[in-house]
């Protein structure tokens, strides 16, 4: 195991957007990256747009800090054995979990502020 993927997930916060996104799509199940990409791009009504680069990239840097899990060819669905699939694992979705905690924090520190009253 790398020192990267023996970091917590407290550690890896704030997630880059793109990690957030990913992880998000991830939690619905099972997805090849041209499936994460329109998960993103339909939760976020087209504003969010991961880019090739971006998305594998991003792939391979959630599966070395131990995130992602690529799918087995055996737990690969039979119809699409041709793409890779990745999964979320127990750390992924711990990280996810923490970030949306985090946000949500901000966003009720904004929403209280006075700045944003009235």
């Amino acid at each position: 195991m790398s020192d990267s993927a023996s970091r917590s997930s407290e550690e890896l916060l704030p997630l880059k957007a793109a990690w957030f996104h990913i992880l998000l799509a991830l939690s619905e199940g099972a997805r090849h990256g041209f499936g994460i990409r329109e998960s993103v791009e339909a939760r976020t009504g087209g504003k969010v747009k991961l880019y090739p680069a971006n998305l594998y990239g991003s792939i391979q840097d959630l599966t070395e800090l131990g995130l992602l899990s690529p799918l087995s060819d055996e737990e690969q669905p039979d119809d699409d054995r041709r793409r890779q699939y990745y999964a979320l694992s127990h750390e992924g979705r711990e990280a996810l979990r923490l970030e949306a905690d985090r946000l949500q924090q901000l966003v009720d520190a904004a929403r209280a502020s006075r700045a944003l009253a009235g």
